[in-house]
């Protein structure tokens, strides 16, 4: 189902098993299997969830290893796989790194996987953040931020309906080359990641939607009017979807140590505390849940979908 500002806040998430950094990785992912992934993603399809999402590293350098392990799939291979098990579920990257590539490869992959899953594509984007990763494919890290605004404007032109799209710019220059098959559909979302002032400058300026990065509550508001203002400023009329990532979720007492950040209880009072987030113009929550096991992480979806949701407002 689309995703608007005029429309119900929208929940999401990102998938577990996929990316496994220690900040956020449950134990129970490092035997996960690609069977695992496949009962999420059918629980979210079932459970009314507006998407799933992966996350885009090429490589991880040993420095960082410890921290953001070394399990990153690749978001196209997994969406496409996860693609043909689902129906309903929109498929986003959260977020392409889209500096590592030329806009021209990007566009291939992420317009045949909206052809293939019949438009469910968002395209989520973002700036990148390891240096080794982009030194090792030859990518320029230091110009990173350009880069990106070029290719956000190379990719609407790459995404869109013409067979042999055009394109001219400072660092990509592109024209008759036919590239088939289109996205199926009519204008591709693009969604931008990230809560610097580039970030959010760059949202507000050339999104259809805006990724903030795990913002507390409190620091959304301002960040949300000053998208708005600069959007303005630019003068671009369309509205854009706003988003943000809850803290951690428990439905129900846990009887386990689900830890202190995490918000737990009833199903009344979660969505009590989630509709703060419509209230200061949020269009759409990622979701996270606490988890032991597949089973418990499909039994949470399950009670989010059945007890929390039709409390939302949606």
């Amino acid at each position: 189902m689309p995703i608007s500002p005029d429309g119900p806040m929208a929940y999401g998430m990102q998938l577990p098993v996929q990316s496994q950094s220690a900040i956020y990785a449950e134990p129970w992912e490092a035997a996960a299997t690609p069977a695992d992934l496949v009962r999420i993603a059918r629980a979210a399809d079932r459970c009314g969830f507006a998407y799933i999402a992966g996350c885009d590293h090429i490589a991880i350098p040993r420095r960082l290893a410890d921290g953001m392990s070394t399990v990153w799939y690749d978001p196209v291979a997994t969406l496409a796989f996860l693609a043909g098990v689902t129906e309903r579920v929109l498929l986003m990257s959260h977020v392409a790194v889209v500096g590592l590539r030329h806009p021209l490869v990007t566009a291939k992959q992420y317009a045949t996987l909206d052809h293939l899953s019949g438009g469910r594509l968002i395209l989520g984007v973002g700036a990148g953040h390891v240096r080794e990763e982009f030194e090792a494919v030859g990518a320029d890290f230091d110009g990173r931020g350009g880069v990106l605004d070029e290719s956000i404007d190379a990719l609407r032109a790459a995404l869109g309906p013409e067979e042999y799209p055009e394109f001219a710019g400072e660092r990509f220059s592109f024209g008759g080359l036919g590239q088939l098959p289109r996205p199926a559909q009519e204008r591709v979302p693009i969604w931008v990641g990230g809560s610097s002032p580039a970030a959010t400058r760059r949202a507000a300026v050339r999104g259809d939607g805006w990724l903030p990065q795990g913002d507390a509550r409190d620091r959304l508001p301002a960040q949300i009017a000053r998208v708005h203002a600069l959007r303005e400023e630019a003068g671009v009329e369309v509205p854009i979807v706003l988003g943000a990532i809850t803290e951690p979720l428990y439905v129900g007492e846990p009887g386990w140590s689900v830890g202190r950040r995490t918000l737990a209880g009833k199903p009344e009072a979660l969505a009590e505390s989630l509709r703060e987030y419509a209230a200061i113009g949020v269009h759409q929550i990622q979701v996270r849940f606490r988890s032991r096991s597949v089973d418990e992480l499909t039994d949470q979806m399950a009670a989010f979908g059945a007890g929390v949701a039709p409390h939302l407002g949606t």
